[in-house]
């Protein structure tokens, strides 16, 4: 099965930027996609009564006029995720949207649905699901999704514990399609190295924290540029889930991140912080082990131009060891 021609569309690398909760808006997906890489944002980012309608119609605008004014070299595409779970209580309102304004890709997690499948499919859009291990990923191309992001150990936000070695290879051995990897991938060596195991695409979401356009605290960008991956937890506490989340962040809201309870995770909560008094993902700072590859704060544009860069360099590389 080849890749979509979409998710080949306008790329600089082969990458596509992660939706950041919370973080990721309508400016930092417009840079990403001018910039050469799939924007994305979750769909929950958008929380004023018809705000998520106004930034795709935002998103889908600027793109065009972008597109209209350079045929030779388009934006890449943007992406949507939804979080298909049965507690997202506006998933049907918000996959409607994305019908109508024909998002391009849409990215589930937390759960593969069929109806959400054939809506995307209805106009022509292609749906990428995240898991974290191989079962998932049999049941979410059971359930037709066209792809798969294999969320690997040392990813940001909720992430898995399997070595992206192990998973891709397993994925591999009966799935001929979309593939993209996600943990750690935030430079162009990791993407090309992603690559090489078997994936098509970098999946790439803690780098971004830090860009300019991301709407990101700035203490929580400048966190991102001063640690590495010793500064990252791994805990189900904040939202019910297990993910991975800045140490500095977790101190800071009075907490010994060496010494964290368990939460309960038939209670997941991407608001209110699972058993904590504090809105995890305002307080609590998510990000994946890759971080040490990030020096400082920038522009999107910029960082997927270090990434290119990188990702050549690293190409020609090998080359020479071919050679």
């Amino acid at each position: 099965m080849a890749v979509p021609p979409i998710l080949k569309q306008g790329l600089s690398v082969p990458a596509v930027a992660a939706p950041l909760f919370i973080i990721s808006g309508p400016e930092l997906v417009i840079a990403q996609c001018k910039a050469g890489i799939v924007g994305s944002f979750p769909s929950l980012n958008a929380r004023g009564e018809g705000e998520f309608e106004k930034w795709l119609i935002q998103i889908t605008e600027e793109l065009a006029t972008y597109n209209k004014a350079n045929p030779d070299k388009p934006a890449a595409p943007f992406a949507v995720n939804q979080i298909v779970h049965r507690s997202n209580n506006r998933l049907e309102e918000d996959l409607a949207l994305c019908v109508k304004y024909k998002v391009p890709i849409v990215i589930t997690s937390l759960g593969a649905r069929v109806e959400v499948n054939e809506a995307v499919h209805s106009y022509g859009g292609i749906v990428l699901h995240d898991i974290i291990n191989n079962t998932f990923a049999k049941k979410a191309i059971a359930k037709g999704a066209d792809g798969l992001i294999a969320v690997a150990a040392g990813a940001g936000g909720h992430a898995g514990t399997q070595s992206p070695l192990a998973l891709i290879s397993e994925i591999r051995e009966w799935f001929d399609g979309p593939l993209l990897l996600s943990g750690s991938i935030a430079n162009g060596d990791s993407i090309l190295a992603a690559q090489a195991m078997g994936a098509d695409l970098g999946y790439i979401g803690s780098a971004f924290i830090s860009t300019k356009e991301a709407r990101a605290l700035e203490d929580y960008k400048q966190c991102i540029v001063d640690s590495s991956a010793e500064d990252i937890v791994y805990s189900n506490l904040f939202t019910g889930i297990h993910g991975n989340y800045l140490k500095p962040s977790i101190v800071n809201a009075g907490m010994d991140p060496d010494n964290l309870p368990e939460s309960d995770p038939s209670k997941m909560d991407f608001g209110s912080g699972g058993n904590t008094d504090k809105k995890a993902w305002k307080d609590i700072w998510g990000c994946g082990q890759g971080i040490g590859a990030i020096k400082k704060v920038q522009s999107a544009g910029d960082l997927v131009a270090d990434l290119k860069q990188q990702y050549d360099a690293a190409f020609a590389r090998l080359a020479n060891l071919q050679g």
